[in-house]
């Protein structure tokens, strides 16, 4: 039996009548719930929007094709200076590698992110968005932070609009929720003050979703922001939602947090977020949330043995097999890139039925 104090019970039966709960009910349930009352309310919110008890993930890679970046962002240990001697751009042939590896290992979606690199213009994008999909069209394109999309406007002197419209006829199909870290320029400043904006990066997916894209949209947390900061994030994130929902074909597809982690950054000084925290703010998430269907646990910063977990407190999606991935791996934590075999088993093994979906969170296929 749940038992809750007066606060929390107030906001569970808001929770229960379908209620949306405020920013102010929000933040108290983060810095005053312990963590299985939260994994309780999250995941009775979980299993009322999916009854059928199924976890999903997807099969995809993350090729990250230039490591060339000026953001300077003091949280990443992966950007090069152009003049440095480990600084690369793919070629298109090795990019093309990669994305039959991923079609061999039966992925669907190809994540593609790098750094805000000068060398690199919007042919450079249309080119091979065009060349990946002649010779993978079934293959969905899922790339570009909109970190990356405001600089290629900043460069071309194109607006959003006209930016994402090339790209999208060149085979560009979402865009993924990199580059937002915490959308509040309080922080913003403080860890990435060359990147965009709160509200260029909102601006960025309400035109994705204008023009019929959809997107997802993630929190990297556990550095310098206060609880404040990361509820002003999900309200940010859902007051979009709200007016996506409501006015366009593209809307978030899923709600992706991880943390910060340290290794070769300028914030190694910060003692990382613990499990417990995590577990707490990817409950509130689902909690704060009511707009978005999917909430994604994250292994790769998380390791296999929390990750899982989190389908407890509010996901229904344990994210990818990441056959590849640079930037993480670049702070020196190991990232496991498990089968899809694996996946599944590992989702069975927490008491969920496993299922392969792709950037849609259509089913692909089932498993024993």
């Amino acid at each position: 039996m749940l038992t809750l104090n007066k606060e929390t019970e107030y906001i569970f039966s808001k929770i229960k009548n379908d209620e949306r709960i405020t920013e102010e009910e929000a933040l108290y349930l983060l810095e005053n719930e312990e963590l299985l009352t939260l994994g309780k309310l999250a995941n009775y919110i979980r299993s009322k929007k999916h009854p059928d008890n199924i976890a999903t993930f997807v099969v995809d890679r993350n090729v990250n094709y230039t490591n060339v970046c000026v953001a300077g962002c003091k949280f990443c240990a992966f950007q090069k200076r152009k003049s440095d001697k480990d600084a690369y751009v793919l070629d298109f042939e090795e990019i093309y590698k990669k994305v039959q590896e991923l079609v061999d290992w039966g992925g669907t979606t190809l994540l593609m992110q790098g750094g805000l690199n000068p060398d690199l213009r919007l042919d450079f994008y249309v080119q091979l968005f065009k060349g990946i999909k002649e010779r993978f069209p079934d293959i969905h394109i899922h790339s570009l932070s909109a970190t990356e999309i405001n600089y290629i406007a900043k460069l071309e002197k194109m607006s959003y609009k006209e930016v994402l419209s090339v790209l999208k006829e060149a085979g560009l199909d979402s865009l993924p929720g990199g580059g937002a870290e915490i959308l509040s320029d309080e922080v913003r400043v403080l860890i990435s003050s060359n990147k965009t904006t709160t509200q260029q990066w909102l601006e960025v997916h309400k035109t994705a979703h204008e023009l019929g894209m959809k997107s997802t949209a993630t929190m990297m947390f556990g550095h310098v922001e206060k609880p404040k900061h990361i509820i002003e994030h999900l309200s940010n994130v859902r007051k979009l939602q709200d007016y996506s929902l409501k006015n366009n074909k593209g809307y978030f597809t899923a709600f992706i947090p991880w943390t910060f982690q340290k290794g070769g950054t300028q914030l190694d000084f910060l003692e990382p977020a613990t499990s417990v925290w995590y577990l707490k703010v990817l409950s509130v998430s689902r909690i704060f949330l009511d707009n978005f269907e999917n909430i994604q646990s994250s292994h790769v910063t998380q390791t296999m043995k929390v990750g899982p977990v989190g389908l407890h407190f509010g996901a229904n999606d344990l994210g990818s097999t990441m056959i590849e991935e640079n930037v993480v791996t670049s702070t020196g934590l190991p990232v496991s890139y498990p089968k899809p075999e694996k996946m599944a088993k590992i989702i069975k093994e927490a008491g969920f039925i496993p299922a392969q979906r792709d950037t849609y969170y259509n089913i692909v296929r089932y498993f024993d």
